[in-house]
């Protein structure tokens, strides 16, 4: 991997799920001349082929010529492919990549949840590096990807080895360059974690509410559930022996409604579009830990539950009249 990515410049991409965490970090690479191949959805590699990606940041409005298509097989002549599908569709789509991985390719997972680079090595038989995504982003449209804040990434290798600690800042550099922050984790377990931690605070609450985070935060009822939430997901990290990021905290945490005041999860976009949600990967993550480790968490046990029954009305169509999720 490391001679195929030093002979070959520029280093050429697949993203492997073009939604909008997809689109937009592949968007932001191709802008700066990377080669890249997004793969996803009918409706979105036709806009894509036809009109360019709409790149539609807050610093900046444009099209960008990237080529796209709906099969997988295009990840072929990738040196690094980005995994960026939902966290319920990454062992299928782990799968229907293997035949297709050139022997040196480096696969990297940009999703949330904790395991997906884990699932991923299991069904390729390669190692994957894990990545933490931190990007306020929807689609906005066919082939229309909306920015609405941060969008910085966190990369590691599970293993710490130090072959695997040079791909991660081959990665890292390979977004500096396209102005997308990017940093090596030394520990990336406790980088997921994180993440994990934030997304059960908000996402649940998010679409069950169908608030922004600000209004959710501002009633006093809203903070102590969140309260709660977090303390059951730092009781769950301790018996997992996971030493947690300061982000984790609970001053952290609640400080992220004051810096996007306007954002919903995406679990709430996803709800709201009728679509399958990731919450299994989120509270329902923690829960199964917790289940593991004998450790009680009932609030995130019934806002998973509950998460899962307003998915299933959403799906079904029952749930009509929910709003366009606004940035």
């Amino acid at each position: 991997m490391l001679t195929r990515m030093s002979l070959h410049s520029p280093t050429r991409v697949a993203v492997l799920g073009a939604g909008a965490v997809g689109c937009y970090y592949g968007g932001m690479l191709a802008r700066a001349g990377v080669p890249v191949t997004l793969v996803g959805r009918a409706g979105h590699v036709d806009a894509i082929n036809e009109r360019g990606l709409l790149l539609d940041t807050l610093h900046f409005r444009e099209h960008v010529r990237v080529p796209a298509s709906e099969h997988t097989r295009m990840v072929a002549d990738a040196d690094v492919v980005l995994v960026c599908v939902k966290s319920g569709d990454t062992d299928g789509a782990a799968r229907a990549m293997r035949p297709h991985l050139h022997p040196d390719a480096l696969v990297v997972s940009l999703q949330n949840g904790v395991d997906n680079a884990e699932r991923i090595a299991a069904a390729t038989g390669r190692e994957a590096l894990a990545g933490v995504v931190y990007v306020g982003a929807h689609m906005a449209g066919p082939g229309h990807v909306r920015h609405t804040g941060r969008g910085d990434l966190v990369v590691g290798a599970l293993d710490a080895g130090g072959a695997s600690r040079e791909r991660a800042g081959r990665v890292a550099s390979l977004f500096a360059d396209a102005d997308v922050p990017c940093r090596v984790a030394v520990d990336i377990r406790s980088e997921l974690w994180t993440k994990l931690v934030l997304n059960c605070a908000y996402n649940a609450m998010s679409a069950l509410t169908r608030l922004h985070y600000g209004p959710m935060l501002a009633d006093a009822r809203g903070r102590a559930l969140m309260t709660a939430i977090v303390a059951e997901a730092h009781a769950v990290a301790r018996a997992a022996g996971v030493v947690l990021g300061e982000a984790a905290s609970l001053e952290r945490v609640l400080a992220l409604a004051e810096a996007m005041p306007m954002q919903v999860s995406s679990t709430s976009q996803d709800i709201a579009l009728g679509r399958r949600t990731e919450i299994d990967a989120l509270n329902g993550y923690l829960v199964r830990r917790a289940e593991a480790l004998g450790v009680d968490v009932p609030v995130n046990r019934t806002l998973h539950a509950l998460v899962k029954l307003r998915e299933l009305s959403a799906v079904s169509g029952d749930g009509k009249g929910d709003p366009t999720p606004a940035s």
